[in-house]
């Protein structure tokens, strides 16, 4: 170990490094100066018994984590209404092309009640559709503040946080705001009222919202 630390470097080493070639006394004599002014509380032969027994780490590299691809963002908002994702093409919007659709939510609906038997009791019903899927439906505006709406019956196509999009029999598309609204869903003479301001959720997060047993009547 000794011979290491107090090895001379050649003439090629030397030129490498770009240093001043010592001879080997000349080199034994500068790593003791140095070790003397790095660690002075320590004697020439603690320094040496140090060095013996113990490895000197010359280099160190770090292990590099692979990095993680990210996960690639859906589309913004924004991004899809400019490339029109959910627009309806005028003719598909027909009313008998629907009703397979509100055919099979019929069936859903019996499945999540677990049938739709004349003792069932309305409140559990009412709980079942205030978080079940809608699309499928047929809905009317009972009231509204805007008396145009009123009346207005259809298959629940689309739904947002906001409004209703429904066709008619009369292969009309309306979008009908929730807020300010009354709607009714009716399935196996069972009624259902939804009051669209206490309403105004995504479809996707009615099923984790708790919903206060009486509602209000007010618009």
């Amino acid at each position: 170990m000794k011979a290491v630390i107090y090895h001379a470097l050649s003439h090629k080493e030397a030129k490498e490094h770009d240093v001043q070639e010592l001879g080997t006394q000349r080199a034994e004599a500068f790593v003791r100066a140095f070790l003397k002014r790095s660690i002075p509380h320590l004697s020439q032969q603690d320094c040496e018994s140090h060095l013996q027994r113990k490895a000197v780490v010359l280099e160190y590299f770090t292990r590099q984590k692979p990095k993680q691809q990210k996960k690639s963002k859906g589309l913004s908002a924004k991004q899809r209404r400019d490339m029109r994702l959910f627009d309806i093409n005028p003719e598909q919007q027909r009313y008998n092309l629907f009703l397979p659709l509100h055919e099979l939510w019929k069936q859903y609906i019996r499945d999540l009640c677990h049938g739709l038997k004349p003792d069932t009791q309305p409140q559990m019903i009412q709980a079942k559709l205030l978080k079940a899927d809608l699309h499928g439906a047929i809905i009317s505006v009972t009231k509204s503040k805007c008396p145009s709406y009123v009346g207005v019956t259809g298959i629940l196509l689309q739904e947002t946080k906001h409004v209703f999009k429904i066709i008619t029999k009369e292969d009309h598309l309306k979008v009908i705001p929730k807020l300010n609204c009354v709607f009714t869903i009716e399935i196996d003479d069972f009624i259902s009222y939804i009051y669209g301001s206490k309403f105004q959720l995504r479809a996707s997060e009615r099923s984790a919202k708790k919903f206060k047993v009486k509602g209000t009547i007010d618009l």
